[in-house]
């Protein structure tokens, strides 16, 4: 397996020594949120984006890509009623992809609960309409940038669309675009009422990136969710790309999340191979 973390985990430390202590601790990817170089990625210039790959390559690790993409944001949203804010919102995906691509990743995973809600009086329907218009928009222009859009279902607690892998995948299967891709994640999928691992088999088709989380919002071994099966069922069909450390509560420190998340993910992917 390829491990990645999650660059918010460490908040308010300094880009150089977040990619130092994750490649000590056996980490190869590290994903970014954009809140966290800036409001808008916009206002990040091209120099500050060549050192941030430079700092992560240096310590032997790759940027993979970007998260939490309109996070932090304000007047953007997916699914406005409103055609020129769903333009907006589409262009500044481009540029998060502009970005993505400068750092040296290749995918976005598109979460960004509040900036996805249902607009008061519009129906679901409505709703999964306006965001297939944002996404047709930007498509292209991410593309052409080489990176791949991860679309993400979340808990009925966090979103009202788009809440499971059923319904993220009918949003691919309706654009049909080989840069749309499905994202999975432990804490969102302990939501849907069916097995992880059965989840996994059955998307793997269609998924390209993976969030590795308890259902409690902490590391993976920090809670109930066995990764033994999940483990074996990524193996099993063959899943090629990361498994990336997201956390929510950042309890006890940054430290001990990222230290004791890859060590039981390590012990878990042992005992999928068959080990002890």
């Amino acid at each position: 397996m390829r491990y990645a973390i999650c660059n918010e985990t460490f908040e308010g430390w300094e880009h150089a020594r977040v990619c130092r202590l994750v490649a000590d601790l056996g980490y190869s990817g590290l994903e970014v949120a954009p809140f966290t170089l800036a409001p808008r990625i916009t206002d990040v210039p091209a120099e500050r984006r060549r050192d941030l790959r430079r700092q992560a390559e240096d310590c032997g690790l790759k940027i993979l890509g970007l998260h939490w993409l309109l996070a932090k944001t304000e007047g953007l949203h997916v699914t406005s009623p409103d055609a020129a804010v769903r333009r907006r919102t589409a262009d500044y995906l481009v540029d998060l992809a502009r970005a993505c691509r400068d750092l040296g990743g290749d995918l976005m995973v598109f979460g960004s609960p509040l900036q996805r809600r249902i607009p008061p009086g519009a129906s679901r329907e409505q709703a999964v309409d306006y965001l297939a218009d944002t996404f047709s928009q930007a498509l292209p222009g991410i593309a052409e940038c080489g990176v791949t859009l991860c679309l993400e279902p979340l808990a009925p607690s966090e979103t009202d669309l788009i809440q499971s892998c059923a319904e993220a995948v009918a949003v691919l299967d309706r654009l049909r675009h080989p840069n749309l891709r499905l994202h999975q994640d432990v804490k969102a999928m302990s939501s849907e009422g069916v097995p992880i691992p059965e989840l996994i088999r059955r998307y793997a088709d269609r998924t390209a990136h993976f969030h590795a989380n308890d259902a409690n919002r902490r590391g993976p071994g920090f809670g109930d969710v066995d990764f033994v099966p999940i483990f074996r069922a990524l193996k099993e069909t063959n899943y090629a790309g990361w498994v990336s450390v997201e956390v929510f509560d950042y309890t006890p420190d940054p430290e001990t999340i990222a230290r004791e998340s890859i060590r039981y993910m390590r012990e878990c992917e042992a005992k999928a191979d068959g080990g002890a």
